[in-house]
């Protein structure tokens, strides 16, 4: 087991990384360990009200985005500073990810 205080970023490489997007990436990176790591989706009762169904919601929509979305930076066909808009767009979701991390535990 590996202690609890390191954090792996698997969508980040080698090569230099600003304090600004290597926030972006260790926060969807803890909600890609949550969720198919920690099995977060298994291991929660999201039925049990309309938050929590909700929050769910939200949380696969953000995986899911951060999946197409790191892929397409690793691909280098996106320059998250430079690209028209997508600091912007990576801003909006990490502020929605913020707003459902209460839900991030298992």
């Amino acid at each position: 087991m590996q202690p609890g205080n390191l954090l792996p970023i698997t969508t980040l490489g080698d090569r230099w990384v600003d304090n600004d997007l290597m926030m972006l990436h260790a926060c969807f990176q803890l909600l890609t360990n949550c969720i198919e790591q920690e099995h977060l989706f298994t291991a929660t009762e999201w039925e049990e009200n309309e938050a929590k169904q909700h929050a769910r919601q939200e949380l696969e929509a953000l995986h899911q985005w951060w999946q197409e979305r790191s892929e397409v930076e690793r691909q280098r066909q996106l320059d998250p500073i430079w690209t028209k808009n997508q600091y912007e767009k990576d801003n909006q979701m990490l502020i929605r990810l913020i707003k459902v991390r209460q839900y991030l535990w298992t």
